[in-house]
């Protein structure tokens, strides 16, 4: 997903439903992460993810481990792709991005006023929409490799960090061997090849390994969110909404 890394971590990708996109789910080795990390636990029964992380950041990719790996179709890839890239949050995204991009004077030949937002909102939704497709469904498909983030939710949090940063560089073939996520290099390098065309400025060789890097690194955060977000969402929300029924209850006293 091509999204600033500071606007990921803060804010946090339509035929079939989030669950049935990231359906059927998939596993990775049970086996220790971090160097001086125990034998983790066997995975333990999970909700399906939510198909948006604090209702902003699409989460559509992202399956629970389970036993057995079982492959998705090339028809699921590029469901997968299509909804992270036209769920309608990343227009929002977008329109925060060309925000800043228009307060910074980022690109200065878009100009400003109107017409230079509009710019910079198409500029930032096609940036967005282009990465997923090419790492989410065109490559994958290409090159027989499984898109989906599968996510742990056991083990230490060291093990689990470690593990989320690093399947932007190990993924799931269909196969079921694992080996270097071609599909996220390669695919965030062709978007970068292809905004070139869009973006009047920031054509170096430089300045493109320099955009790549930021992609791979947004991507690698947000499944570090992604991992965790279910562990948020229950230490907060529901402590919060229990809460607030308890009060309510009583208040009927």
């Amino acid at each position: 997903m091509i999204l600033p890394v500071g606007l990921v971590v803060a804010c946090a990708s339509a035929p079939a439903s989030a669950q049935e996109a990231a359906a059927p789910e998939a596993t990775l080795p049970s086996t220790s992460i971090g160097p001086n990390d125990p034998a983790p636990k066997p995975p333990v029964s999970q909700a399906p993810p939510d198909k948006r992380v604090l209702g902003v950041l699409p989460n559509y990719r992202t399956a629970n481990e389970s036993a057995v790996y079982t492959p998705i179709s090339l028809r699921q890839k590029f469901v997968i792709a299509s909804k992270d890239s036209f769920d309608y949050p990343l227009v929002f995204l977008a329109g925060a991005l060309a925000g800043v991009g228009q307060l910074s004077d980022q690109n200065p030949a878009f100009g400003q006023g109107v017409a230079g937002y509009a710019r910079r909102l198409g500029t930032a939704y096609g940036d967005q929409a282009i990465g997923n497709m090419m790492t989410e469904g065109i490559f994958p498909a290409f090159l027989r490799e499984d898109p989906r983030y599968f996510r742990r939710g056991y083990g230490s949090k060291r093990s689990r960090t470690f593990y989320a940063l690093t399947r932007v560089l190990v993924t799931r073939t269909d196969a079921g061997g694992t080996r270097f996520n071609f599909s996220e290099v390669l695919g965030n390098a062709t978007g970068v090849a292809i905004s070139n065309a869009y973006y009047p400025e920031g054509r170096t060789v430089v300045n493109n390994v320099a955009k790549l890097g930021e992609q791979i690194g947004t991507d690698a955060i947000s499944q570090v969110l992604k991992e965790f977000w279910p562990d948020i969402k229950r230490k907060f929300f529901r402590r919060h909404e229990s809460e607030t029924e308890a009060l309510a209850g009583s208040a009927f006293r």
